[in-house]
């Protein structure tokens, strides 16, 4: 699969690939940051790296929370990141309007996980000819989201990811079943763990989603140790400060210790 999206076949096959980078753009400086860090680090590691940023936050607790600095000027920071820097970018997409505008910037489209069964968006998304990336709701088992795919291929468009962001359990948590891992591999597609949405807390009554940043690593080794084929992370230098999800970001300054542990566990497993 990673053969088929560009900037990354010239990278070591057999590691896991990297989504990572900031929940929202902020804004180009802050962005460019991120991206310089997170490349270096996964250059030297040989780890295959999509830069990650939602151009805009179409699903927040509350109206006057940070939704982004304009449609236009996100997704040109996130098309130059990628010329830039020679790698892929992504984003997330919520109406099937949305495809086709984003897919001229951006490599891979992701589908938000409380749209995965979203026929019409699917659909939009295949036909663009990008990677699509599904997220798998918190209220989906493992082996339904084989329906997702399918309307993907039979769309015609057989790159596809799907991604693994946790289970509702109870109002305010979520929880990880590694068990439906190698279900969704079973679909013949890659399956991505997303480390920091599913350590999140959400519905808190103050209207801001909590979480567990502390477990990010944790729930990283145990996903490598399965045999993932990716991961998802949101990092920020200064998560106190960011404007969307700070509650559950990987502090920049800890990525590169993590995954130079989670190169060795890679190796261990092979």
């Amino acid at each position: 699969m990673l053969d088929k999206i560009p900037n990354l076949k010239h990278l070591r096959s057999g590691n896991f690939f990297l989504i990572a980078g900031p929940c929202a753009i902020e804004g180009e400086d802050i962005a460019y940051e991120i991206a310089e860090k997170v490349h270096n680090i996964c250059a030297r590691l040989e780890i295959p790296y999509i830069f990650k940023g939602s151009y805009r936050k179409a699903n927040r607790s509350r109206l006057d929370s940070f939704t982004g600095i304009g449609d236009e000027r996100a997704l040109e920071v996130l098309q130059k990141i990628g010329e830039h820097y020679g790698i892929p970018v992504t984003t997330d997409i919520h109406t099937d309007e949305e495809a086709a505008y984003a897919a001229k910037y951006v490599d891979v489209l992701q589908i938000p996980a409380f749209l995965c069964r979203q026929t019409s968006l699917l659909v939009a998304a295949a036909d663009t000819g990008k990677v699509v990336n599904v997220k798998k709701g918190q209220f989906m088992s493992p082996e339904a989201m084989k329906y997702a795919v399918d309307k993907i291929r039979q769309s015609g468009n057989d790159k596809i990811f799907l991604t693994e962001r946790g289970v509702t359990f109870g109002y305010q948590d979520l929880v990880i079943d590694y068990r439906g891992l190698p279900v969704m591999q079973s679909f013949g597609v890659p399956v991505v763990l997303d480390c920091t949405h599913s350590l999140q807390q959400p519905n808190q009554a103050s209207g801001v989603t909590g979480g567990r940043p502390a477990l990010i690593e944790t729930v990283a080794k145990a996903a490598i140790a399965v045999g993932v084929d990716g991961l998802f992370i949101e990092t920020h230098p200064r998560p106190a400060e960011a404007k969307s999800d700070g509650a559950n970001m990987l502090p920049l300054e800890r990525l590169e210790p993590m995954l130079e542990k989670l190169v060795k566990i890679r190796e261990a497993i092979k």
